[in-house]
């Protein structure tokens, strides 16, 4: 399954390529693998390098961990992601190591790590599916995250499947084609609204 982005200009194929699915394929992803994506989110930057990501990890084959952390899940998307290989729970670190003030971009921090893993995943053939429909109150139970730390994100990945495989409704969104706003809407030369060059001077 291939959804490439519709770019206006020219970007890096990597990117192009990249995209959440909901139908995931019953492959295993390797201990290498999975550790290369790991490895990839490690050398991310941060503030101050205080590297504030974690990730709380689980394996389809380690079915009593997987269980857990689906259920961390709402009811929607256990019902695709629960065909991922593997599922995570991103996490920051809320404080500075450095003089214990609030670090107000960890969560910045940390979109930042995953990010490069879903690159890395993008790279070798993997798909990454980030979430924020799961319960960050039942994953720091469940999941034993430790005070001074918040659950950011929830992340399912595995090898690209079959959208046939999804309900009637996920499928039609997994077969859409993409769309984003356009450059106008964000992006802006020197002061809020105003247009960024668009030639050369």
């Amino acid at each position: 399954m291939e959804n490439p982005a519709l770019t206006d200009h020219p970007i890096h194929e990597l990117l192009v390529r990249r995209f959440s699915p909901r139908a995931f394929g019953p492959e295993s992803v390797s201990t290498e693998q999975l550790l290369s994506l790991l490895e990839a989110a490690r050398w991310s930057p941060s503030c101050a390098n205080e590297q504030p990501w974690s990730y709380v990890v689980a394996r389809r084959e380690d079915t009593e961990a997987f269980a857990r952390l689906l259920s961390c899940l709402v009811e929607k998307n256990q019902v695709w992601a629960k065909h991922a290989a593997v599922l995570m729970i991103s996490v920051a670190r809320t404080h500075f190591v450095k003089g214990e003030k609030v670090n107000q971009h960890a969560w910045y921090d940390v979109g930042q790590a995953t990010a490069l893993l879903t690159v890395e995943a993008t790279a070798v053939g993997l798909r990454v599916h980030q979430m924020a429909g799961f319960d960050a109150a039942k994953a720091r139970e469940v999941l034993r995250i430790p005070a001074g730390h918040e659950a950011v994100a929830a992340i399912a990945l595995g090898h690209p499947g079959d959208p046939e495989t999804l309900p009637e409704d996920l499928k039609q969104r997994e077969l859409a084609p993409r769309q984003r706003k356009p450059l106008s809407d964000f992006a802006f030369g020197g002061a809020w609204g105003e247009s960024v060059p668009s030639e050369e001077k």
